[in-house]
This record gives C-alpha cells, structure tokens and sequence, in this order.
C-alpha cells in the first residue's frame, strides 16, 4: 500500500500551484513537495508558516492536511497499465476505473486552475479514446464511449476555460466529439451536456447571441426526457441570449422557465451537482446587465454566496461593473478586489475577462489612487497569466 496526502495536494492546487511553483516560493526541491505529499516526510516546523501562507490556510488546518495520510491500491493503476499494453483485454474494472477518474478531475475544476488539470485529464481522455478504439462490441464498448463522452465534454470546459475563453477551436473539437460519443451509445444527458458547453463558446466567445440561443435550445430539447436541471441550465442560456438581443420579454419567459424545471428537479436527477441555488441568480443578473438595467443586476448579485469558486469571480466582476455603472464607485472596487482575488487563485477565464472589463468601465476615474491600486492588480494579474 502507498500513502497519499489527498488533502494537502487539492489544497495546493486550489490555492493555483503546481508542486515546483510551490517549491520555488518555499526556497526546496520539487521533489521534497512531492515526498510531502506522498507522505514520505514531514515539513520541518520552521517551514510550516510559509507554507501555511502559500496554501492561504491557518497552521492548525495545515497541521490537520499533514495527519490526513491515506493508503491507496497501487494494484489498480498496475491493471490499467497492463490493460494498456494489451488493449484486447480491456474490461467493464477498467473502464469503470477511467470513468472515475475523469469524474474526479471535473469535481476539481470549480476551486483548481484548469492549466493544472489539463495533463491529467489529456492522458485520461487519450486512454480512454485509445482504449475504445481497440474494445470489443458490447457492454465494454459501451462503457467506454460513456467515459469518452465525459471526457471529451471535461477537456473541451478545462481547455477553453485555461485559454481565457479564446481557443474556441480546440474547444469545439473536443466538444463535437463528445456529442458524436454520446449519440453512439444513445446518451441523451451527455449529448445534451456537451451540446450547452457548446452554447457557452458560441454565447461568451463568439459573441455570437443567434448561435448560442438554437445550440442552448437544442441542448434544452435533448436534456427534456432525462434531466429538468439540464434543461433548467439551458434555458438559462436561452434567456441570456435574448437579453443579448435586447428582448427583455423573451429573457424573462425564459428565465421563469428555468425555475420551473428546477423545482421539477430531484436528488436523482444527473444534472443536480452541476446546479446550485445561485446560478439562477448568476444568469439573471447577467442577463439584466445586457439589457440595461445595471440596478436591478445590483438587486439580484449582491445577495449570492462568494464561495471562492470561479462562478464566484463572475458574479462579483458582473456585480462590480452594474456598481460602476450606477456610479457606486466604493463597491464597484470593493467587488472587483474580492473578483480579483477569486481569478488570482483560480484562473477562471469567465472571471478573467470580466475584472478586466470592470477595469475598463474604470476609465472615468483612472486618476482616483484607488482605481490605481486596481490597475496595478490587473496589470499583474496580465503578467502572471
């Protein structure tokens, strides 16, 4: 059996480091973090503040992380790696182990910078396709062509999301084949998933709001049988794509739609982890911005949760700038400092371009020292990115 120290690894890569980034703040080897975390030494105690500070934790919730020592079965990467080397005997254990680990991945992506999960999840998906390439008809067949839905859905969200929401080919690549994976094996959930990720690129990439809508009401139509949270996700994006359009009836229809399919929605619904009771809020208050009413987005954001998820740097960038454009200038800088913060440690490129669009609306005031201090941040902020 090895040791891991699960905790202490999520720990760092939620504060946006890698293990030779952390090293180097540290003044040690990256191989002396990676025995941390393997749990084949300890920090020394003169080390533990600095590194309680990296971590932006206190020392008694590191102290808890380093006791947090768990065994893992290295025999199950041993079959995976046999498995891959004789690709003819791929079974339902190794499928069903890939799975896993691409639903692992995709439950890191909210608090840990997508850059940090590409590798993994790259070599994920390249042995999930290979793997499907080479199995056998039936039930293996299937299982894999679930996984590579899944991951083909994860690395198109972690690619775009990495690129600052710009590599929109790449994005959309990974994302067809998802759909193409998921209509094979009859995966309307899937299908559907991948089909709004498509949404996403076409509404807050391509800018281009007649696209978005029919690939949001696609995904709405597909997800209909099998998920009322899906579908409640996609009308969200349906009504923010007539909001785009300045239609502010359609916006709201579409919006009062979404609720109704949530409070349709169960515990067993698989759409239920990708929904909290915020995004409605989120999207409505998004949605209100591009349709001119900057006050009543303040009314909507201001009360959600911060959470120091990446969705948390979209709601504060886009409660910054309807603070700025109802002229509230301490709050709009007061929410874009904690928006900062968010895309600081998580590299959200949904959160990254809404604080440099808050820092241009700041343009009025840019000779304001306090404005200054946020032009600097953003300028760092450019430069780590």
């Amino acid at each position: 059996m090895a040791l891991k120290r699960h905790g202490l690894a999520r720990k760092r890569r939620s504060a946006g480091l890698s293990q030779e980034q952390l090293a180097e703040r540290l003044g040690v080897e990256r191989s002396t973090v990676g025995r941390w975390e393997r749990a084949e030494t300890n920090p020394l105690p003169f080390i533990r503040p600095r590194l309680a500070g990296e971590l932006r934790t206190s020392l008694e919730e590191l102290s808890v992380l380093l006791d947090d020592v768990r065994c893992v079965e290295p025999q199950r990467d041993e079959r995976l790696t046999h498995v891959l080397g004789n690709p003819a005997g791929v079974d339902l254990v190794a499928a069903a182990q890939l799975r896993q680990r691409v639903q692992a991945l995709g439950e890191e992506y909210d608090r840990v910078p997508s850059a940090l999960l590409l590798a993994a999840a790259g070599q994920c998906h390249g042995q999930v396709t290979f793997l499907r390439q080479n199995a056998p008809s039936g039930r293996v067949l299937r299982e894999l062509l679930e996984a590579e839905a899944e991951s083909a859905t994860l690395m198109g969200q972690l690619v775009w999301d990495a690129s600052q929401r710009r590599d929109h080919a790449t994005t959309l690549a990974y994302l067809d084949a998802a759909v193409e994976a998921a209509r094979e094996v009859g995966n309307g959930f899937a299908e559907a998933h991948a089909q709004l990720r498509r949404s996403y690129v076409a509404l807050y990439g391509l800018r281009d709001p007649g696209k978005g809508l029919a690939l949001a009401e696609s995904a709405a139509r597909a997800a209909k049988s099998v998920s009322p949270a899906l579908v409640g996700i996609a009308l969200m994006h349906v009504g923010e794509a007539h909001a785009m359009y300045q239609e502010a009836v359609s916006c709201e229809k579409a919006l009062g739609a979404a609720l109704a399919q949530f409070d349709r929605s169960s515990d067993s619904d698989p759409a239920v982890e990708f929904f909290t009771p915020d995004d409605h809020g989120r999207l409505a208050g998004s949605s209100y911005l591009f349709l001119g009413r900057p006050e009543r987005a303040v009314g909507t954001l201001a009360p959600l949760r911060r959470d120091g998820k990446k969705a948390s740097a979209i709601v504060l960038g886009n409660l910054s700038i309807a603070h700025i454009r109802t002229r509230q200038l301490d709050a709009a800088l007061s929410c874009l400092h904690e928006a900062i913060n968010v895309v600081e440690a998580t590299r959200g490129g949904g959160g990254m371009n809404l604080v440099f669009t808050a820092g241009r609306e700041l343009a009025p005031w840019r000779d304001e020292p306090a404005v200054k201090e946020i032009n600097d941040r953003l300028l760092a902020l450019m430069t780590a990115a």
